[in-house]
């Protein structure tokens, strides 16, 4: 039998994860002037200021995007620059720049941020107006890019950044430390932290190295922020504090909400909003937005089990006039639940747009890629991407991954650190629930650890939540209780049965009084 792990162990193994790190803190981020064509970049932007050129700034819809268009235009507001924003409306104008939204701008220079590397169609319509354009992006880089003035994206091959893996808005944040220099101003850059903690950690980036360093300071300075949309947060749900998953569970599905549901400009004006009542009132609107999302959800993710396979390695999904807004996040619930790479399709007007996401090792946009010649478009990362397909090329499309993904190493598929070890119930105490935190964030390349508990003594049970779909219980070994919950629980149990449990460990604080509590994910066992 494999040793049971103690705190040390867990301060060890977790520790480990960031070994290999270059950067440890702030002052080791890398320059600006590492990332290509940055300078270049700057130096128009500038220019373009000080000629009373016109600009415009084009966003995504994501968090991503809605960060990377707050943080740029709070800049050159700072600065007195005038500029006109553009965030594509996700069913109107569709992901990204494109011809049409080139015509809508009658403009000198045109900077995307969060998105870019594959207009390449805008790129000629720019070019032939006479229109520079300036690309930040961080997604893959084509084997055909736009032609542009300048192109800021650390995935180009003669791009010397050395950690690629970052999002859209630290782009943006690094083309704001470039024009800072470029002005010879003094301004504040740290002071984006708290907004590039939420974009790090909605676009799933590996929370090592640089995007470790900025998410932790950033979560940190969330909690101090004086911006009012953080603000009304904290007063509307009541939060005292602010922690990692609240980014993840709360805050970033509310900011992606508007722009799946509605308009993602309503994020962004709620992001920049000026007052607290003007926040809180944009704040509730936004609300509303998201739990229509979920019901939307609920409503796809049920329609799409019946695509689920068990002897097949991917799952693709679709259905005619399925939510567009909410594709993505069922690709990601079926990944995570079926632990299989997911691709889901909204079909209208016989042609079908997807989001897919990837599990584990497997890089999503890799497989989809090889299936280039059956699609309109494609674009995004290994663990996310989107595509667009002819309605009558989705049969043989899948038919293919199907195939290919026979290939695929169930290790693969496994993500990385599951189950750290099995542990004694006397080692879970506030001690643990201290050495967890002081490693975090957790997400991609930090998986939260999981732990194994045997034998544990079901003392207590009761139903909780609206549904009463969620379970706590208090589990007993011998002379220690440790309280339990279990979302969305499937598995029967009854009081005095023993039970084997999977578990991640978080902190309960009722009344000022911490203790840590145990997430359960699975119950593999019972007697």
């Amino acid at each position: 039998m494999a040793k049971m792990l103690t705190k040390e162990d867990v301060r060890r193994i977790l520790s480990s994860r960031f070994q290999n790190d270059c950067c440890t803190r702030l002052g080791d981020i890398p320059k600006p002037s590492s990332l290509k064509d940055i300078s270049r970049a700057s130096k128009r932007i500038v220019e373009a200021i000080k000629n009373g050129e016109r600009i415009a700034i084009v966003g995504d819809y994501d968090v991503d995007g809605v960060i990377s268009s707050v943080i740029l235009t709070q800049f050159l507001d700072d600065i007195g620059a005038s500029y006109s924003i553009l965030i594509p409306n996700r069913f109107e104008d569709g992901y990204g720049l494109n011809p049409e939204i080139v015509k809508r701008l009658d403009v000198h220079v045109i900077i995307t941020v969060d998105n870019g590397i594959s207009a390449v169609e805008a790129g000629d319509i720019c070019k032939k107006q006479g229109i520079d354009l300036i690309i930040t992006d961080h997604h893959t880089v084509p084997s055909v890019v736009p032609e542009a003035y300048a192109i800021v994206n650390p995935k180009q091959e003669d791009c010397f950044f050395p950690n690629c893996e970052i999002c859209g808005a630290q782009i943006a944040w690094y083309l704001v430390a470039a024009l800072k220099e470029e002005l010879a101003i003094s301004y504040d850059l740290s002071q984006f932290l708290d907004l590039l903690c939420i974009a790090i950690m909605a676009d799933m980036m590996e929370l090592t190295d640089i995007n470790r360093v900025m998410a932790k300071k950033g979560i940190y300075d969330l909690n101090r922020s004086k911006r009012p949309a953080f603000e009304a947060i904290k007063r509307y749900f009541s939060k005292a504090t602010i922690e990692s998953d609240d980014i993840s569970f709360l805050i970033a599905p509310l900011i992606n909400s508007s722009g799946r549901m509605e308009d993602a400009i309503l994020s962004y004006e709620f992001l920049k909003s000026k007052t607290i009542d003007g926040a809180l009132e944009k704040l509730e609107y936004i609300v509303h937005l998201n739990e229509a999302r979920k019901n939307e959800e609920k409503i796809l993710f049920e329609s799409s089990l019946k695509y689920v396979k068990e002897d097949e390695n991917i799952i693709i999904a679709w259905g005619e006039d399925w939510h567009e807004g909410v594709v993505g996040i069922v690709a990601s619930r079926l990944s995570k639940r079926f632990k299989k790479p997911a691709i889901v399709f909204s079909i209208r007007d016989g042609k079908a747009k997807g989001s897919a996401r990837g599990i584990g090792e497997v890089d999503i946009l890799s497989l989809i890629s090889a299936q280039k010649d059956l699609l309109l478009a494609f674009g995004g990362h290994k663990g996310a991407a989107g595509v667009s397909i002819e309605q009558n090329n989705l049969e043989e499309f899948k038919r293919n991954l199907v195939e290919e993904s026979k290939y695929i190493d169930l290790e693969q598929m496994e993500v990385e650190g599951e189950v750290l070890g099995e542990i004694g119930v006397d080692q879970i105490d506030f001690e643990l629930l201290e050495i967890l935190e002081e490693h975090e964030p957790y997400g991609q390349k930090n998986t939260r650890p999981t732990f194994l508990l045997r034998d544990m003594f079901i003392k207590r049970e009761r139903l909780i939540g609206k549904d009463k779909n969620h379970l706590k219980l208090i589990l007993q070994k011998e002379n220690n209780s440790v309280e339990s919950i279990f979302f969305n629980f499937d598995t029967k149990i009854k009081l005095g049965d023993k039970i084997d449990i999977l578990f991640s460990v978080s902190r309960n604080d009722y009344r000022g009084l911490v203790t840590p509590q145990l997430l359960i994910k699975q119950i593999l066992s019972y007697k």
